[in-house]
C-alpha cells in the first residue's frame, strides 16, 4: 500500500467540486477513498450488499477474483495445503509468518493447554433441546466463554492476548465434537494430549466407548488440507460481521459468535450442505439436462448451487484444490460416492454451456468440499461446524489487526426511502 496517493479523482456535483485520492495496495489494487465527500459534498456513497466497496485495509488475505488467486499473508493457497499443516497456517493468519519448529511446539503446546472446556460448562449442553442444530450450540457456547473466562476485553488482553487467541482456536473445537456427541446420544470425549489439533478433533467426533476410532493418517492430511482452504477468505460475510462486531470493543468471544452466527446461514456457512441436497435431488432423478435447463430458465426458482462466486469470475483456486483431493482420495483407497460421478458430470456440462461461461459461473469451494467431507465421515449436520471451525484463525486474525487499528465504531449510512414529514391528526372533538 502507497503511503501517500499519488493519483486523484475529480468529483462535480453541481456548483461543487471534490477531489478524492486514490489508494493503490500491495499488489497493484486501486480504490477511491471517499471519506471526506459527505463533508465537500453532502453526498454518501451507495452499494447495497458492498459489491464494490472496500471496508478497510488489511494484510491477511489477497484475492484476484479474474485470475483465480487467493493468498494468505502473501502465501498461495497451493503452497500452503503442500507444505505445512493447518496448526502453521492458523499461526500464520493470527501473527503474519509461518512459526519456525520451536516456535510451533510453543504454539501446539498453547492450543493442547487450552483445548480443556470448563467443566461447569459441559453441563450446558445437557439443557439444549434433541436435535438442536450444532451450529446454534456453539454460538451460544462460545458466547458463554466470556463468563467463565474474564478479561477478553481489548483492554484488558493487551498482555494475554496469544493466550485468549489460543484458547479459542483449541476450545472450539472441543465443543463443537462435544455438540456433535450429545446430538447423537453418545458421552463425550476429552481431547488428548498427544494428538495432533485435526486428529484430536477426529477422535472426539468419532470415538466410543464399544468402538474405538483408528485414527488415519490420509484421512488426517485431507482435514488439514478442508481446514487450510477455509482458514480465511477476506471481507466475507462472516469476517464482516467481526469487525462490526468488534468495532464495539465487545469481547473476543461475542465477536466470535456473531462471525459464527452469520456463518450458519444457508448462503454462506450452509452452501455446501445445500450443494449435497441438489446432487443426491439430481441422482434420484437421472436427467442431469433437465437440471442444467432449469437453472438457466430465469423464471425457475432452481439454482445450481456450488457454482459461481461474488469475488472469483474463474475457476475457484480452492474448488480445484478440493476436487484433485477427490479425485486422488477416491482413486487411490478405493472409495466410491456416487454424489461424486453427478458432480462430474454437472461440472462437465456447465463448463462447457456458454451460459454458464459467459455469466462466469465455475465451481466454486462448495461444490466438492461436502463431498469429501462425506468420505472423511463427517455427517451433514456438521458441514457448517466444519467451515466454522476452519475459519476461527481468520475471524482472530482479522479482530486482532482490527483493534490493532485503532478501528473507529463501524456506522454506515443510509439513503432513507420512507414516507416525508407527516403529523398525527387532532382526535374528534366528540371523543
Amino acid at each position: 500500500m502507497s503511503a501517500e496517493p499519488s493519483e486523484f479523482a475529480t468529483l462535480k456535483f453541481r456548483d461543487k467540486e471534490v477531489v478524492l485520492p486514490v489508494v493503490t495496495g500491495t499488489e497493484g489494487e486501486k480504490g477511491l477513498d471517499i471519506t471526506g465527500l459527505r463533508k465537500s459534498t453532502g453526498l454518501v456513497a451507495l452499494d447495497p450488499g458492498f459489491v464494490n466497496t472496500a471496508s478497510c485495509y488489511s494484510q491477511i488475505t489477497y484475492i484476484d477474483g479474474e485470475k483465480g488467486i487467493l493468498r494468505y499473508r502473501g502465501i498461495p493457497i497451493e503452497e500452503l495445503v503442500q507444505k505445512v499443516m493447518f496448526v502453521d497456517v492458523a499461526y500464520l493468519l493470527v501473527h503474519g509468518e509461518l512459526p519456525d519448529e520451536e516456535t510451533r511446539r510453543e504454539f501446539s503446546s498453547q492450543l493442547n493447554t487450552n483445548s480443556l472446556i470448563h467443566e461447569d460448562m459441559r453441563h450446558f449442553f445437557d439443557h439444549f433441546p434433541k436435535g438442536s442444530h450444532p451450529m446454534h450450540i456453539l454460538s451460544t457456547m462460545i458466547n458463554a466463554m466470556a463468563a467463565f473466562y474474564p478479561n477478553v476485553d481489548i483492554k484488558s488482553m493487551a498482555d494475554n492476548i496469544d493466550q485468549s487467541c489460543a484458547r479459542v482456536i483449541s476450545i472450539v473445537r472441543t465443543m463443537a465434537a462435544f455438540a456433535y456427541k450429545k446430538s447423537i446420544g453418545e458421552p463425550v470425549v476429552y481431547p488428548r494430549y498427544d494428538l495432533s489439533y485435526c486428529a484430536n478433533f477426529l477422535n472426539m467426533m468419532f470415538d466410543s466407548p464399544v468402538k474405538p476410532y483408528q485414527i488415519r493418517p490420509e484421512i488426517v492430511r485431507l482435514l488439514n488440507i478442508l481446514f487450510i482452504i477455509h482458514a480465511d477468505h477476506e471481507q466475507n460475510c462472516s469476517t464482516s460481521a467481526v469487525r462490526v462486531i468488534g468495532s464495539a470493543q465487545v469481547n473476543l468471544y461475542a465477536t466470535i459468535s456473531a462471525g459464527i452466527s452469520a456463518l450458519s446461514g444457508p448462503l454462506h456457512g450452509g452452501a455446501n450442505q445445500a450443494v449435497i441436497e441438489m446432487l443426491r435431488t439430481i441422482q434420484e432423478d437421472g436427467d442431469i439436462n433437465k437440471f442444467i435447463r432449469m437453472a438457466k430458465d430465469k423464471n425457475n426458482p432452481f439454482r445450481l448451487m456450488g457454482f459461481g462466486h461474488r469475488v472469483y469470475k474463474t475457476y475457484d483456486p480452492r474448488a480445484a484444490i478440493v476436487r484433485g483431493e477427490c479425485e486422488k482420495f477416491f482413486h487411490q483407497y478405493k472409495y466410491s460416492d456416487p454424489l461424486l460421478d453427478v458432480a462430474r458430470k454437472v461440472e462437465e456440462i456447465a463448463l462447457t454451456d456458454p451460459y454458464f461461461i459467459e455469466r462466469h459461473l465455475y465451481p466454486n469451494v462448495d461444490f466438492y468440499t461436502g463431498i469429501l467431507y462425506r468420505a472423511i465421515g463427517i455427517p451433514e449436520n456438521m458441514f457448517t461446524v466444519m467451515f466454522a471451525l476452519a475459519r476461527l484463525p481468520g475471524w482472530v486474525a482479522h479482530w486482532r489487526e482490527m483493534i490493532g487499528d485503532s478501528t473507529k465504531l463501524v456506522r454506515p449510512r443510509q439513503i432513507y426511502s420512507g414516507r416525508g414529514l407527516r403529523h398525527i391528526s387532532p382526535p374528534d372533538a366528540g371523543d
